[in-house]
């Protein structure tokens, strides 16, 4: 028995693949990200003028993981975009934030949740945290070809280990390489200056609510000192995305209540630039 896929006939069976990237990638390689630019090698010439976001930060916190973003796309040295979205859900208990080229990024964010739901229905469970980590980097390393063209993405994986009960973080290299980072981490052009706030901020076992206004205090250094990150722009009322994901699963914190955090550091920064003090430890 055959079905029809974007006109190719697909021999049924195949649809029983628990893997939707690989699916389309044997019959409909023109649906994967960046398909339809991979015969273009000059794409590399028009990768700087493309809309790129930035910067990803996440915490580990005693109830799971953290992860935050700002919301600002840049195309060269021109911002793009004030309201971008970078950090998305992928199933109940795992979010990616993605930096890189913004438009294949959606593409990737959209096609991994695709690629988790379709192995539930398939297989009739959840995926591991440690196999949702190596999906998504065979599907980072099917995009190498257009990485070398300067159309990188690099995503950063967050999510609660029903294992373990704990909150796990996963960066990746352009070439897919996965790495598990332990208590923080940060990608983007920021992320420099998010990982120097985080390493005098960060402390084990902290609660979420302390995560949070870590996660806040990191992405306001990065937009200090890098011009790509945008910090909280009080006059269009445009804050970072800031999620959780624990044992309740994925919550997105209301913009209310992303607001009201962020008008608090920012009052605090008037009387101290640099933000708050670390305590120096024996």
């Amino acid at each position: 028995m055959y079905v029809d896929l974007c006109g190719r006939r697909v021999p049924f069976q195949a649809l029983e693949s628990s893997s939707f990237a690989g699916l389309l990638s044997s019959y409909a390689p023109q649906l994967l990200p960046g398909g339809s630019l991979r015969d273009f090698p000059e794409a590399n010439g028009t990768a700087g003028a493309l809309p790129h976001a930035t910067t990803i930060v996440a915490v580990v916190c005693d109830e799971g993981v953290v992860l935050a973003s700002d919301r600002r796309a840049t195309a060269g040295s021109m911002i793009s975009k004030r309201d971008v979205q970078k950090v998305f859900r992928c199933d109940e208990f795992s979010a990616v934030g993605i930096a890189g080229v913004l438009a294949l990024g959606l593409e990737f964010a959209r096609l991994f949740q695709v690629e988790l739901e379709h192995y539930e229905k398939i297989e009739g469970r959840f995926l591991s945290l440690d196999g949702k980590a190596n999906r998504l980097a065979a599907m980072i390393r099917g995009n190498l070809g257009l990485a070398m063209q300067g159309l990188v993405l690099v995503p950063l994986l967050a999510g609660y280990d029903l294992d373990s009960g704990a909150g796990r973080i996963f960066s990746y290299d352009p070439a897919g390489g996965p790495t598990e980072e332990h208590r923080f981490y940060s990608i983007g052009s920021g992320s420099v200056f998010a990982q120097g706030a985080l390493k005098k901020l960060y402390t084990d076992d902290m609660p979420s609510s302390e995560a949070v206004l870590c996660c806040l205090q990191a992405l306001y250094d990065a937009a200090d000192d890098d011009s790509a990150t945008g910090g909280p722009d009080l006059a269009r009322r445009i804050f970072p995305v800031v999620t959780t994901v624990t044992a309740d699963g994925f919550r997105r914190l209301p913009e209310a209540e992303v607001a009201e955090a962020a008008q608090r550091i920012v009052a605090g920064r008037m009387d101290s630039p640099d933000g708050p003090i670390a305590p120096l430890r024996n």
